[in-house]
């Protein structure tokens, strides 16, 4: 059996390699084709062109690269109607993913399609579930919350868990050694910096991560920072933390980030899934975020929920502060990460929200990637 798989950006990568793990271990004689990072790759898969070349988010940001982004769509297209797969999986990157599915389907209207991961309709622009099942057959969802919107939209769809309760984490051993590597005490603060893993958040956050460390670092002169960060913008990253006026320690590897997460004691993130791989660590957070103002502007009159942020969402709390748009301003952002430094309120607050989220998206249970799996393949 042959399925095209495609995935435009890391964390669509994640969920890909675990899926393609899956239904090897289920359906060892799979093949597949398509595109994907580099966890896609050492499951078997030969990207068509980098994976990077879609992580653009926003939508005053995808103009400059139109005419590119519909000149790939038209390539994967043409290659999906060559090679004739029993199925399309798209996740996650809908304005590319549901645009190929669509000249796809055009080509071959009987070709089963699969979109791993649910439109978040709940949070914003409704309509798109409806949009989606013109193209879509079965929705593979990662919070238990969202079937019953796709379903009134009607496709399929199953809750088969987040994949952040199967990823790897390190030990206190391993931590431990983190920061003894790096010479960090085990009584010294450490924060993690995560801006971003496309290249214009990146830009977009940075000097103000950076400002709002600094300010951090005025109360607690013995503050080091941790940067982990992924293939695509690692260069980036590492050009910009170098001019920044206390360089972070930039780690890329897996071992080194998994340690990193488990090291730390807060972090300051983008939105986005890494606020899931915080709570899965217990590493307590705060939340930050802005984009190009046209985006803000346009994206704030269509949101419907109150925060953007996972682990309230799923917990159903507040319990992790967040600085989006115009808040987020280096100051307020400071005084939320030292507060919860210094407040063991705010912190077991978090805890326990982040116990609820883990529990909710199936943590302790089978593994999301195999649960997944079972999905395409009873579906198929």
């Amino acid at each position: 059996m042959k399925l095209f798989v495609i995935a435009g950006e890391p964390s669509g990568d994640k969920l890909g390699a675990a899926l393609m793990a899956g239904l090897k271990t289920l359906s060892p004689e799979v093949e597949f084709i398509g595109i994907g990072g580099p966890l896609m790759e050492a499951q078997g898969l030969e990207s068509l062109f980098p994976m990077e070349e879609l992580s653009i988010m926003g939508l005053w940001e995808v103009l400059p690269r139109y005419r590119a982004l519909k000149a790939r769509i038209r390539e994967t297209a043409e290659t999906i109607a060559r090679v004739q797969p029993a199925a399309l999986i798209t996740i996650d990157s809908p304005d590319f993913c549901l645009r190929v599915s669509g000249l796809a389907r055009a080509t071959r209207p009987a070709l089963r399609t699969i979109h791993y991961v649910a439109p978040s309709v709940w949070a914003w622009r409704p309509k798109r579930a409806e949009k989606m099942a013109r193209h879509i057959d079965h929705v593979l969802a990662l919070l238990p919350f969202e079937p019953p919107y796709m379903e009134a939209a009607g496709m399929t769809c199953d809750f088969v868990g987040h994949p952040v309760v199967a990823e790897h984490r390190a030990t206190e051993a391993e931590a431990a050694a983190f920061r003894e590597t790096h010479m960090i005490a085990p009584d010294q603060p450490l924060a993690l910096c995560l801006p971003g893993s496309r290249k214009g958040e990146v830009k977009r956050l940075a000097g103000r991560f950076d400002e709002a460390l600094m300010q951090l670092r005025d109360r607690e002169p013995g503050l080091r920072v941790v940067v982990p960060t992924v293939r695509g913008v690692a260069p980036m990253v590492r050009a910009m933390t170098a001019r920044w006026p206390v360089a972070p320690i930039v780690v890329e590897e897996a071992a080194d980030k998994a340690a990193a997460f488990k090291a730390a004691d807060i972090a300051l993130a983008a939105s986005g899934t890494v606020s899931l791989e915080l709570a899965a660590n217990r590493t307590p957070m705060v939340i930050a975020y802005d984009m190009a103002p046209i985006s803000r502007m346009i994206i704030a009159q269509m949101l419907k929920i109150d925060t953007v942020t996972l682990v309230n969402l799923v917990s159903e709390t507040r319990a992790i502060p967040e600085y989006i748009g115009t808040g987020c301003q280096p100051s307020a952002i400071s005084k939320a990460l030292l507060a919860l430094l210094e407040d063991p309120a705010i912190r077991a607050a978090q805890f326990a929200a982040m116990e609820t989220t883990m529990e909710r998206l199936g943590e302790g249970g089978e593994a999301p990637g195999l649960r997944a799996a079972r999905s395409v393949l009873a579906h198929l």
